[in-house]
């Protein structure tokens, strides 16, 4: 296969240019690495089992013959279809699909489905599938229907263009996932999602062979589901966005027909405010506190109330029935503990039944709804502090409080998920969850530690942080169905969904799917690159999102800000959440403003990882890059004088002032490190810009350090900094890189 080079442009979130500007182009290859014999292998993400390829193209012609080889079940028919419209829109022109032609050597797409679709979607489905290509079309085997859907999703991201038109890459592919549960969560209760919304999510799901929807369907925020028994909830704790019961019908067939389980979670007895504003006799405090914002992640169920378990279990059997999977999310985690420790009549309840402590009273709400679940033929599933209970050995436990959790978890015989080390809310670069294996045994409390901040005193807490544990044995290896990735969207509206996603759900779904070996982080982010301008030519909305709000801060002047957020982040660990922060510092929580340049950037920069592998390769040697980086150097010097100027007639830009000195001063150190500018003092210009930028990235490292260190103005992070820091290396002492 040809090698695709990518240009510099000025990204605002994704590998989709919104706006070009006239930025010096920087290059570099975008491939998955050298196939047998040094071919270079197409980009496939997930990276799949093992793939053969020559590099070799062919045409791929307008109208296509599809063969069945066997019964076309209605499913897959349907999926061929909607494969059709995709690749008229990845290669730009019309398909046509017929089954039949007179011409022997029409290119020809065979496909056989060796089993039923009884199982489809579930845990055990089989999703293994086999596909070669070739000058002559393209051969699909599949051991179930799910396999069907993976395999066309790899065909597609062979297909594209070339100098010629439409083309396809000849290769041979046998895959097969890692693991059976590779999922993806929403919540839709702190910001509700449309429909239409999460229907773009399952449609990019489906490309990257992700196959768990867990829908977050209510919380302190809004409680999103139509509820005939308990109408309240709909009426009162929805605050007028929610699902009726038969769009939810409508939403679990859309993500079934992509192979997709949608997964529901009503989390008890915690995380309850919304709930209790409908219902609020079912309250463990009363009444409820409706000025502090801060409670609503605090408000808690009474266990001690024979009718709070009546309502519980009856709400559970109505939505139950409202989703076919087997499984079914409780939540359970983070009851704050003074809810129940500060009321009379539980404390004497407590010391009636001998609970020593709030968790062992949990234990024994969570046995009872479990059993209630159980008797409706629901597997439970729960965050991990439902272990405190006595729950049956196939209750999946969802881990996210570090791998010593999952060692504990998958001792007692659990089946556990892993969500550690993969909150997208914490606004880390891809790189940062993609290098965290699901099996891995580095213990990362950082999640527990912020949750228990973000409840205020009184708040869960891990008993001890470590940073190692002993690994898994194999036979706790094979309880570990899976993991997923989780964006809690405090900070996250309706139009922020896609970027805030996207791409990083993409390398995610790769270190789901794909062996740990295949997993390549050196060629990630020029991968990711190619996956994301495909999934956005597909439907994803991260670029055209970003540009329309971008517009809404500067109208008619976007490109200077568009250049700055093309080479920025926004801070991590939960530094952007202000109300986690003022909850921390026991301020009185107020409602953020989510109309900020660090809303719109993306946590990951692909034009500043061209621009740092090119100065990486300039500093080892390469010199022939010097006037390519000097060119893109001075732009972001100048590009600094236009951001003044539309800050100052665009007041919302104001507060990124900073942000746009700082990458002045990091791009004139690397000009003064290419030896074009050596006045007096440039030694020190140069140590003084790369020690902010790195101190300015410090203070978001982690969610402890988050809590007490001053922010960069602006929430910004100079993503440029590791280029910057290879061509200063030899002025810098031995004072390292920045990660």
């Amino acid at each position: 296969m040809r090698q695709i080079t990518r240009p510099m442009r000025c990204f605002l979130v994704s590998a989709t240019a919104l706006v070009w500007s006239a930025a010096p182009a920087l290059s570099a290859p975008v491939t998955s690495g050298a196939g047998p014999g040094g071919a270079e292998k197409p980009v496939i993400m997930p990276a799949p089992s093992s793939i053969q390829t020559d590099g070799a193209t062919s045409p791929l012609p307008k109208t296509i013959v599809i063969r069945w080889d066997g019964k076309a079940l209605p499913v897959l028919v349907t999926a061929v279809e909607r494969f059709r419209t995709r690749l008229e829109k990845l290669t730009g022109q019309p398909i046509r699909f017929v089954s039949s032609s007179a011409d022997a050597s029409a290119f020809t797409i065979t496909l056989h489905c060796a089993g039923k679709d009884g199982a489809f979607p579930s845990l055990d489905m089989p999703e293994q599938y086999a596909l070669t290509v070739s000058a002559s079309g393209a051969t699909l085997d599949a051991a179930g229907p799910v396999g069907i859907l993976h395999g066309l999703a790899s065909l597609l991201q062979l297909a594209g263009r070339d100098a010629t038109g439409a083309v396809i890459t000849h290769a041979s592919l046998n895959d097969t996932p890692r693991f059976r549960w590779r999922g993806l969560m929403i919540d839709v209760s702190r910001h509700f999602m449309s429909i239409p919304t999460l229907q773009r999510q399952i449609d990019a799901m489906e490309m990257v062979k992700l196959n768990v929807l867990h829908l977050h369907l209510s919380d302190g925020q809004g409680f999103r589901v139509e509820s005939r028994l308990f109408p309240r909830l709909h009426t009162v704790a929805s605050h007028g966005a929610y699902y009726t019961q038969k769009q939810i019908r409508a939403l679990v067939t859309y993500a079934a027909e992509r192979g997709i389980r949608v997964v529901p979670e009503f989390d008890t007895p915690g995380h309850t405010f919304a709930l209790l504003e409908a219902y609020p006799r079912y309250a463990a405090q009363a009444p409820l506190n409706m000025e502090d914002r801060a409670e609503k992640n605090r408000a808690a169920l009474d266990p001690t109330n024979p009718a709070t378990y009546r309502f519980v279990t009856a709400l559970y059997g109505e939505m139950a029935s409202l989703f076919p999977d087997a499984y079914f999310h409780i939540g359970g985690d983070e009851v704050v503990a003074k809810q129940w420790t500060t009321s009379p009549h539980i404390q004497a309840y407590m010391q009636a039944h001998s609970f020593k402590t709030p968790a062992e009273m949990q234990a024994e709400f969570t046995t009872r709804v479990a059993q209630a679940l159980t008797h409706r033929h629901k597997k439970v599933i729960g965050w991990d502090e439902i272990t405190a209970a006595d729950i049956p050995r196939d209750t999946v436990v969802e881990i996210w409080r570090g791998a010593a959790r999952t060692a504990a978890a998958t001792a007692e015989g659990h089946p556990v998920v892993v969500s550690d080390g993969y909150y997208l809310d914490r606004l880390q670069p891809a790189a940062i969850p993609y290098a965290q294996d699901p099996l891995g045994n580095v213990a990362n409390m950082a999640e527990a530690e912020a949750a228990a901040q973000a409840t205020g005193p009184g708040g869960t807490i891990a008993d001890k942080v470590t940073t190692q544990t002993t690994p898994l044995t194999d036979a706790q290896k094979g309880l570990v169905l899976g993991a997923e990735a989780a964006l809690w969207t405090e900070i996250v509206t309706e139009e922020m969904l896609d970027s805030r996603l996207w791409p990083r759900m993409a390398a995610l779904a790769e270190r789901f799917w794909s062996s740990a070996s295949a997993c390549d982080g050196q060629t990630l982010y020029p991968r990711l690159a190619v996956t994301q301008d495909k999934l956005e030519e597909l439907g994803l909305e991260s670029s055209a999102r970003a540009s329309q709000r971008l517009a809404r801060l500067a109208p008619g002047e976007t490109a200077p800000a568009s250049v700055l957020l093309s080479v920025t982040s926004p801070v991590r660990n939960y530094a952007h959440n202000h109300e986690f922060l003022q909850i921390r510092h026991k301020q009185r929580a107020t409602e953020q403003d989510l109309n900020t340049l660090a809303d719109i950037a993306s946590p990951d920069s692909f034009a500043a990882d061209t621009f740092n592998r090119q100065a990486a390769a300039y500093a080892a040697g390469q010199k022939d890059l010097k006037a390519t980086l000097r060119a893109q150097l001075a732009y972001w010097v100048a590009n600094d004088a236009a951001f003044q100027a539309a800050a100052a007639r665009n007041p919302a830009l104001q507060n990124a002032l900073p942000a746009s000195e700082s990458l002045k001063n990091l791009a004139q150190a690397g000009l003064m490190m290419l030896g074009y500018d050596h006045s007096s003092g440039w030694k020190h210009r140069v140590r003084a810009a790369v020690r902010k930028a790195r101190a300015e990235i410090a203070a978001s490292a982690t969610t402890k350090v988050v809590t007490n260190t001053p922010q960069p103005p602006g929430d910004l992070l100079q993503d440029i900094l590791p280029g910057i820091e290879a061509l200063s290396a030899r002025i810098m002492h031995g004072e390292g890189v920045a990660h």
